[in-house]
């Protein structure tokens, strides 16, 4: 068997356009799951609550009565109330919210903490296949929403990297001595600015090498969304292989195209950990 350079380059744009889908599924996908996460890592390092039985069937049952409530809102929007102008059932709607919240304001931190633990378990403990497959085929049954591959993959990676990215930053806030936000709080400085200018840059530093495995570990991840047809790269060479049958040209030509991606990736997180390097 002879290797054909020209199968290659005859499907170069085609590779190409399914490296630029994958590109932008991995950078939309990190960015979300960096907020998620961050935001997710945060709460559970700072509000520590453990999970038990008990707790997680009061979350149960707190779900079911706000969902019960808000099947009952819109009841009575469409019922009761069907004349009221749109605006102002969903002002007091709103209203009711922000008095439900103010009045249970103390249990906010402990049931955000207990919700973000949940999502992490739930996240880490079921394959990114499963979570796709289940936002694009289950999802539109149960809520009657229909997104796009794209979208899907998007979503699935975002939700997926944010659990990976929680756990990085608890460690990372963990491994900072606590004499530096104790320093922070003899100056008088408020927790978010502790957090921000203390804690925060000591504990990036930590996180660069782990939040570079995550992300070369989201863009190999991208591959799997061909259960949901995206046309991402791994797609892409599958389709031209089932038109010329190259099979050695084309995969090789792939396993080239995603070594160069994670090889700048490498590359560019190990620029970013030298310069940020602590002395």
């Amino acid at each position: 068997m002879t290797f054909e350079w020209s199968a290659i380059w005859a499907a170069w744009p085609d590779l190409m356009r399914g490296a630029w889908m994958t590109i932008q599924i991995t950078v939309l996908g990190l960015v979300g799951g960096t907020i998620i996460g961050a935001l997710a890592g945060v709460v559970v390092t700072y509000v520590p609550v453990r999970v038990t039985r008990r707790k997680l069937a009061w979350l149960v049952l707190a779900l079911v009565a706000a969902w019960v409530v808000l099947k009952l809102s819109f009841w009575l929007g469409d019922g009761v109330f069907a004349g009221v102008p749109g605006w102002a059932w969903w002002l007091l709607r709103a209203v009711v919210l922000a008095l439900v919240v103010w009045r249970c304001l103390a249990w906010v931190p402990v049931a955000l903490s207990v919700l973000a633990q949940v999502y992490i378990l739930l996240m880490r403990g079921t394959p990114i296949v499963v979570q796709v497959m289940f936002i694009y085929f289950a999802l539109p049954l149960l809520v009657n929403l229909r997104i796009d591959g794209v979208t899907a993959a998007v979503v699935t990676l975002m939700i997926n990297s944010g659990a990976y990215i929680a756990e990085i930053v608890r460690g990372g806030l963990l491994s900072v001595p606590k004499g530096l936000q104790e320093a922070g709080q003899a100056m008088g400085l408020p927790f978010y600015k502790i957090l921000a200018h203390i804690i925060g840059p000591v504990a990036l530093r930590r996180m660069i090498p782990t939040m570079g495995n995550q992300c070369i570990i989201s863009l190999k991840d991208s591959s799997l969304f061909i259960v949901i047809g995206v046309a991402e790269l791994t797609r892409q060479g599958q389709e031209i292989i089932a038109g010329n049958f190259r099979a050695v040209e084309i995969w090789g030509a792939v396993a080239v195209i995603y070594l160069i991606m994670t090889g700048c990736i490498a590359l560019a997180l190990k620029f970013i950990e030298n310069r940020t390097r602590m002395v």
